[in-house]
């Protein structure tokens, strides 16, 4: 597994970890009637059309690549419930919002072979941007109150690849906090240990204001 070999990387790739968000499920609505899909992973289907199935994110996208059906974004993906998240994120500078562990990369599969299945699709997109760098954000702040009196580090609600990209960090931070063991290692750390590359996530955004 990718990483695995070297502490000082993260665990998982981004690919590997989209392999593995597109085992959530969605529901989708076909345009075909196809009896059900015996696979090793489960049974889907039978399939009817306009009438709603639930699919893993992987087989959805497989179909609707080839025009069989269309993609219905999941509930927390609307304009009023991203609007909820982003403004709480934006008023909480410890707390992170609950949201699916594989939000980032649900939303970039749909963003990229389902555009027309999301209303409003610009600005979801523009949003769940926005959220992506409060929350960068905050993690930035907290890993700056690391200290070498810093047990342990408990951050409710990460996604998964927010908690990909730091851990290397924190882990090498707390083992540097543990071998030096002095007042001032906070400094020292700073100029050794690299922080997350904000490159693994594109470049920073300009928040729109409130």
């Amino acid at each position: 597994m990718a990483g695995q070999s070297d502490p000082h990387v993260s665990l998982f790739s981004p690919a590997e970890i989209e392999f593995f968000a597109e085992d959530e499920m969605v529901d989708i609505v076909p345009n075909l009637r196809v009896e059900a899909l015996n696979m090793i992973c489960g049974d889907y289907g039978p399939f009817t059309p306009q009438i709603p199935a639930k699919v893993p994110l992987w087989l959805a996208v497989a179909l609707k690549k080839r025009g069989k059906c269309a993609i219905r974004p999941p509930e927390w993906m609307s304009v009023e419930r991203l609007t909820q998240v982003l403004e709480a994120e934006r008023d909480s500078s410890r707390e992170f919002q609950p949201l699916p562990f594989h939000y980032v990369e649900i939303t970039k599969l749909l963003f990229h072979f389902a555009q027309d299945d999301i209303p409003d699709m610009y600005l979801v997109k523009s949003m769940v941007e926005d959220i992506r760098d409060v929350r960068f954000h905050k993690v930035e702040l907290g890993l700056e109150t690391f200290t070498n009196r810093t047990q342990a580090v408990k951050l409710k609600n990460l996604s998964a690849m927010e908690a990909n990209i730091i851990r290397p960090f924190s882990v090498r931070a707390l083992q540097a906090f543990y071998k030096h063991d002095i007042p001032d290692v906070a400094s020292q750390t700073a100029a050794t240990v690299n922080r997350p590359s904000m490159a693994d996530r594109g470049p920073r955004r300009t928040l729109r204001p409130r």
